[in-house]
């Protein structure tokens, strides 16, 4: 599933080529990728023509764009989420069809289109009321590491509190949205910490050393336009990220860890998989499987 730095990735494309743009007409090709939508496909696409998109949000993996209300001031958005397999991309007018095409927006100007395509129908699209800003379904959700007002001394403080392993608690998108697999992976790498370690006996010092390492991963990732494994993760121009050629651990099963040089490990978690060097990141003796 896409993570933080490939949503981010999506989001700063549909900032630029979306933005300031007056939806002209809405097609559902398939409802599922609306069933988040309390009103069907119908609905959805009434409340789409002629709202002006103002903008380019997100938090965590969700992305929203908000729409202007009858004061011009954001009201409701349309609100996305990627699921495994969602592209949002910015294609010319008459060019030909995605084979997984679901939703097609398009605008007043004649422009290029917004598409909504996803081969497995995990994701979809919703046009929800925005609460201070954010769509109420996401509101629960806790504010990302590159939020500019996310704060690290409460952070470090609800971890502490929690009585889990590390690993499960940078998954968990209360405390803190947008961390996936293959980040904390590379995140307990870099910190040179255990999935397992238990978080209610972790020094405030290494907390705030994987959340840091949390942080510069993604921010590395975002500038080499996240990670692609497959075809199915790209921007809205439909061009793949490559910082999979950077990862450390993540996937790397059996080969040679790039600090000491032990054989990366693959253990099972959570009904996935975490990799970890078991010179760089021994077991602990405080765990918490």
């Amino acid at each position: 599933m896409p993570e933080l730095p490939e949503v981010e990735v999506v989001r700063r494309g549909l900032a630029r080529w979306v933005a300031g743009r007056t939806v002209a007409s809405v097609d559902v090709a398939h409802p599922r990728s609306v069933r988040r939508h309390a009103g069907g496909g119908d609905d959805f696409a009434s409340r789409l023509r002629g709202r002006t998109v103002t903008g380019a949000s997100r938090r965590g993996k969700y992305l929203w764009l908000p729409l202007a209300g009858p004061d011009d001031r954001p009201d409701e958005a349309v609100l996305a989420h990627l699921g495994m397999s969602g592209q949002l991309l910015v294609r010319p007018p008459g060019s030909p069809d995605e084979t997984h095409l679901r939703v097609r927006l398009t605008f007043a100007d004649d422009g290029p289109e917004l598409r909504f395509v996803d081969q497995r129908t995990f994701g979809g699209l919703a046009v929800v009321d925005l609460v201070d800003g954010v769509p109420e379904p996401v509101a629960h959700i806790g504010r990302d590491p590159l939020d500019p007002l996310f704060d690290d001394a409460a952070w470090v403080a609800a971890l502490r509190r929690r009585r889990t392993g590390l690993k499960r608690a940078l998954l968990d998108q209360r405390l803190a949205s947008g961390i996936g697999n293959i980040y904390a992976d590379e995140a307990l790498w870099r910190a040179r910490l255990h999935w397992a370690r238990a978080t209610d006996t972790l020094p405030r010092p290494k907390a705030l050393l994987v959340l840091g390492a949390a942080r510069a991963v993604m921010v590395e990732a975002l500038e080499k336009g996240g990670t692609s494994f497959d075809s199915l993760y790209v921007d809205v121009n439909g061009e793949s990220g490559y910082f999979d050629r950077s990862l450390h651990v993540y996937g790397r099963t059996g080969e040679p860890c790039d600090r000491c040089g032990s054989l990366v490990v693959r253990e099972a978690f959570m009904n996935r998989s975490s990799f970890r060097c078991p010179h760089c990141q021994p077991r602990p003796r405080s765990a918490r499987w």
